[in-house]
């Protein structure tokens, strides 16, 4: 057996091991600055929560993204198709434009048939005075993104049985169905931890009522659940009451999976050693709560808002796809859809199911979104 080395050099007890500025940047980085630089390696996280980011920041100027206002009709261009977008004419590159939009009517199948008119050529114009709207209700303007010359149209996404623009009405209708989300899980979340944390941490008769209440919630069936509660409100309530109807609904209905998660975990947390050290010291339960026990599980909680978010989303959706949600003039993709009811309406004009598109990229998107920060959330046990 080989005798260990001893170094001969004397013991100073004041000597600091010096670390090298990558180890000291590491060691000396918050625990905030260590989720992000673990954010930052989940490439396809960190890409959906630009493109959240992104869809967002959207909603603030929907009006000026939208190349029409949400009512505007275009009655000589019912059930149009989407329009494409050429770069290319006659060899020649000319940027984005459109040609010329016909339609004829085929008396045989009683549909317009539409095509384009090689001959004209409407180049599209950006930043561009449109359709007058009001931005967020409080004052007149009439900038768009980009629009179409006079004397020309562009619908993107085609038209529906009243004319109006499918691109258009999806923007407007974003900011509806993704906000509906973030209103919801803020309700959601405040009963979910306030009532999950009070079972967790007293116990006794005050556990056992919050289980009882919970099981009485889970017990129903979601969606007829969902469907009974939102036929019961008033039709004649205005747009924003019954906005405000549909988010208390599915947050007083979202909040007992993370009462669960709270209670369980803080049943094992308030055992530890620094809570009983909290204790002796006089904090108060809420400061314990909240300061000392949650945090614990902080992961768990950005996992349960991501995967509650997007099911709030689906339930709106759901909702007023089924005519019990939203109603019109208020527009969201739930709305929206609607009217692709009928499957022979789909069949004929298949692009009225676009608006499942944005539905299932906000989904996917929250989904990986929420894998990144759940794993970035826990950066020690990496």
């Amino acid at each position: 057996m080989s005798e260990h080395y001893v170094n001969p050099a004397p013991f100073d007890p004041h000597r600091i091991e010096r670390m090298s500025p990558e180890q000291e940047k590491y060691y000396m980085a918050s625990q905030w600055r260590l989720m992000w630089w673990r954010f930052k390696q989940h490439r396809l996280a960190l890409f959906c929560g630009v493109l959240l980011l992104f869809m967002y920041a959207s909603i603030l100027i929907c009006e000026f993204l939208a190349p029409y206002a949400l009512s505007t009709r275009h009655t000589d261009y019912i059930y149009s198709p989407p329009q494409p977008v050429h770069f290319m004419h006659e060899g020649r590159f000319v940027g984005p434009f459109v040609y010329g939009w016909d339609h004829t009517l085929n008396m045989d199948k009683l549909l317009r048939e539409y095509s384009e008119d090689t001959s004209r050529v409407y180049p599209l114009q950006f930043f561009c005075a449109g359709d007058p709207y009001r931005f967020w209700g409080l004052w007149e303007a009439d900038l768009h993104l980009f629009c179409a010359p006079e004397g020309a149209k562009v619908f993107l996404f085609g038209t529906d049985r009243l004319g109006r623009d499918m691109f258009s009405r999806i923007i407007y209708g974003a900011r509806i169905s993704i906000t509906i989300g973030l209103v919801g899980i803020s309700l959601s979340f405040v009963l979910g931890i306030l009532l999950g944390g009070l079972a967790g941490y007293y116990g006794g008769w005050v556990d056992a009522s919050v289980q009882r209440l919970t099981e009485v919630i889970r017990s129903f069936p979601e969606l007829p659940l969902w469907m009974a509660l939102s036929a019961i409100l008033p039709v004649t309530w205005s747009p924003i009451w019954i906005f405000f109807g549909i988010t208390l609904i599915l947050a007083l209905l979202d909040w007992t999976g993370l009462a669960r998660a709270v209670r369980s975990k803080l049943l094992a947390l308030r055992e530890e050693d620094y809570c009983t050290a909290a204790q002796l010291m006089g904090a108060r339960p809420g400061r314990i709560i909240g300061r000392h026990l949650l945090p614990g599980f902080f992961s768990h909680l950005i996992a349960s808002a991501t995967l509650s978010i997007p099911a709030m989303i689906l339930g709106e959706t759901a909702l007023s796809f089924l005519g019990l949600g939203l109603r019109p003039p208020i527009t969201s993709w739930g709305v929206l859809l609607n009217e692709a009811q009928n499957i022979n309406v789909v069949a004929v004009y298949p692009w009225l199911m676009l608006p499942v598109v944005p539905v299932i990229i906000i989904i996917l998107a929250f989904n990986f979104f929420g894998d990144g920060l759940r794993d970035a959330a826990d950066p020690y046990k990496h």
